[in-house]
């Protein structure tokens, strides 16, 4: 089994209108993936992109629901608006998926994950794994989520996969970013690091500065990497460029371009 986390820099642009869509990404993504199913088995999982991002920010999902009835309630709507968008986005995923011959199937991050100060606390897998045993390629993404303790929360689909990869053990993880891979420095500025072990990742995430408080000036990646350390427990990671043809291929392979990360 391989999941694929399609990121929210590879089909939407963030500084764009709302809501727009990389069909002709998402499309050859999706085609990719039909030249390796159904001997492979597949999840999915996107990002929030234009879609879920301005909501949340909006109305400041992370700061869960405060004791005040107007605020919280506002905060609620929010919440709301920000599911709802997300569907948005993954019923055009799925749109695309269908048409070529994948038989993608929508689960609803926020109905089978149950969040605790941001961490997963609950996820069910069972309808996944029965998913997967009937050959379906469940797609699931970013969304908002339940909180023990702070009412509501997002959670993040780098964390998704992490449950998912604890769980279920797939024998590879691959990112698509809109870069090639990890840099050892910001993407353009420092260099691709093509083999990494996960025994290696202190030392980078040090090297970034991901260990300082603050900013994360290298666009996510220090909390792709804490992920990627995670997940290199109980399976290989890849970090390939999604905008690229034949890179997610290649990973799928095993002898791609970007950033591998072994146990």
């Amino acid at each position: 089994m391989i999941i694929v986390k399609i990121g929210g820099s590879v089909f939407s642009d963030k500084k764009g209108q709302p809501e727009n869509f990389d069909e002709e990404t998402v499309r050859r993504i999706a085609k990719e993936i039909a030249g390796f199913y159904p001997d492979e088995d597949f999840i999915v999982v996107h990002g929030g992109g234009s879609f879920g991002h301005p909501y949340a920010k909006e109305y400041g999902i992370r700061e869960g629901l405060p004791e005040e009835w107007e605020a919280a309630n506002r905060r609620r709507i929010g919440f709301t608006l920000t599911h709802q968008a997300m569907l948005r986005a993954n019923e055009r995923f799925i749109e695309v998926f269908v048409r070529e011959g994948l038989p993608a199937f929508s689960v609803s991050t926020s109905s089978v994950f149950i969040t605790e100060n941001g961490d997963v606390a609950y996820g069910d897998v069972e309808v996944i794994e029965r998913l997967l045993e009937l050959k379906f390629i469940p797609m699931l993404f970013g969304d908002v989520s339940i909180d023990l303790a702070k009412g509501i929360e997002i959670l993040s689909g780098d964390q998704i996969i992490t449950y998912l990869t604890k769980m279920l053990e797939p024998n590879k993880v691959v990112f698509l970013m809109d870069v090639d891979g990890i840099y050892d420095g910001r993407p353009g500025e420092g260099s691709l690091v093509q083999n990494l072990t996960r025994d290696e990742i202190d030392g980078l995430l040090e090297r970034l500065n991901c260990l300082a408080a603050g900013t994360d000036v290298t666009g996510g990646i220090c909390n792709k990497l804490a992920e990627a350390k995670k997940i290199a427990e109980h399976s290989e990671v890849w970090f390939v460029n999604g905008k690229v043809p034949g890179r997610l291929s290649g990973a799928i392979r095993g002898d791609g371009f970007g950033t591998r990360i072994t146990g």
